[in-house]
């Protein structure tokens, strides 16, 4: 008769292994135990070490950053009398040290409890080994094995933590402003202390209040001039690019050329230059009207003309972009369709809005979201143009030509209103995160199909 083997470790533990479930269990309580356990005793050093440090500071660093982080300072920055009499300057607490340090402490001890979490993977990783009857790797051989294995980790470790410190870490610090009253001129520290408001700052950006009426109508004028701005720059490419695609056009290439010189220059150059040309006392282009008999118009000094002297300027700038893409995108459409639509007796516009503008629709539609949104954040075409002036006095430190962005600008540098302007950012992302997710996935060059389907 056929002996039946003995079970093994695995099997008499029904599942979990008796070394393995030991060696995490011991991980989880101490770190390093676990390792000590499994005879990999400098890895298990390695690890209590980075317990000791991780303890002291979760119970001497943490509770007293974090209780900077609820309170944000509990006492200002005065003038008081010290030991000989004197009137002296007495240091206070600064809330928004007090929350950044706040965030690093939690930062920190994030990354320790994942630390924590490798340990006890590791203990019970090699606690297995154990159970399957094969030898533990000594400290040399983890080291090689991580360079063989997990080398790619290794390296994207260091760019992890800088993400982690200087990208998300400012990231939530402005969200975290936007729930206090950080700004002038009663509460900037270290003068003042920064207190926790919740929504209120919200509620006063978006219902009832001279906040709420600057929002609305400079985020209407922000859509309006991204829509403007987006189509006019698009399709005046397009019309450019088949115009000087057309049969019977000569010297494309300086066609190409001089359109192409607006994009080429330095744009803050272009729009200063600009901002000169419109100038409505001695801009060269009211100069000229006058020499004409005719009055120049107030181009950068009223809103309107305003408005429209920054979109003809934008599609100065813009349209170049445009037209070099949908120029290698003609190219490209098989010039097939084009004999076969003529054959079929198909007038110029029905072959432009059957074959050229869906190929041209297909590769640029993502282009096409990526300047919306680029155009919701234009920060050089108003601000080099105008500075979002004229200025009115209905808006709250805003101008008649700001966007979203500009006045976000103004209320941080200008004005030390942070809150609203952390507000103002929050908004900002949700409404082109959403916008650009939602179009994205809604593109036929996402989903991969085929233009002609």
């Amino acid at each position: 008769m056929k002996q039946r083997s003995a079970p093994s470790a695995g099997s008499a533990s029904g599942g979990t292994t008796s070394f393995a479930r030991t060696a995490a269990v011991l991980s989880l309580f101490v770190m390093g135990l676990g390792q000590w356990f499994n005879r990999q005793y400098v890895k298990g050093l390695l690890f209590f070490l980075v317990y000791i440090v991780g303890l002291l500071y979760t119970f001497v660093v943490l509770p007293r950053n974090i209780r900077g982080l609820i309170t944000l300072g509990d006492k200002a920055a005065g003038f008081g009398k010290n030991a000989q009499g004197l009137t002296v300057l007495l240091p206070g607490d600064h809330s928004i040290f007090l929350m950044i340090y706040g965030l690093i402490a939690l930062i920190t001890f994030l990354i320790f409890l994942f630390v924590w979490f490798l340990n006890v993977r590791d203990a019970h990783r090699n606690g297995k080994l154990r159970d399957a009857g094969k030898p533990v790797p000594n400290f040399g051989q983890s080291i090689r094995g991580m360079q063989e294995k997990s080398f790619p980790y290794l390296l994207l470790t260091l760019p992890g933590l800088g993400v982690l410190f200087f990208t998300i870490l400012p990231i939530v610090f402005m969200i975290l402003i936007a729930f206090t009253n950080y700004s002038a001129p009663n509460h900037i520290p270290q003068k003042n202390l920064v207190d926790w408001v919740g929504f209120s700052t919200f509620s006063n950006l978006l219902v009832y209040s001279q906040w709420a009426y600057t929002f609305w109508n400079v985020l209407a004028w922000t859509i309006i001039w991204a829509i403007v701005a987006t189509v006019t720059c698009y399709f005046g490419g397009i019309f450019v690019a088949m115009l000087i695609q057309q049969k019977g056009i000569r010297f494309k290439g300086m066609w190409r050329t001089i359109f192409i010189i607006p994009y080429a220059i330095p744009q803050f150059i272009s729009l200063l230059i600009m901002k000169n040309l419109f100038n409505s006392q001695l801009g060269p282009i009211n100069q000229y009207f006058r020499l004409l008999g005719l009055e120049g118009l107030p181009w950068l000094i009223h809103p309107f003309w305003a408005k429209v002297t920054i979109v003809a300027v934008n599609m100065w700038i813009g349209v170049p972009v445009s037209m070099v893409l949908v120029l290698g995108i003609l190219t490209a459409i098989p010039k097939d369709l084009y004999e076969a639509a003529e054959v079929d007796g198909a007038s110029a516009f029905q072959k432009f809005r059957n074959i050229t503008m869906p190929y041209v629709l297909f590769a640029t539609a993502p282009l096409l979201i990526m300047q919306f949104a680029g155009n919701i954040n234009n920060f050089n075409v108003i601000y080099l143009l105008t500075k979002g002036d004229p200025k009115t006095g209905e808006y709250a430190f805003a101008g008649t030509t700001d966007l979203l962005v500009t006045w976000l600008y103004k209320l941080t540098l200008d004005n030390q209103i942070y809150n609203v302007a952390s507000a103002v950012g929050i908004l900002i992302f949700i409404f082109i995160a959403s916008f650009s997710i939602l179009n994205f996935r809604r593109t036929r060059s996402f989903k991969e199909e085929d233009i002609l389907q």
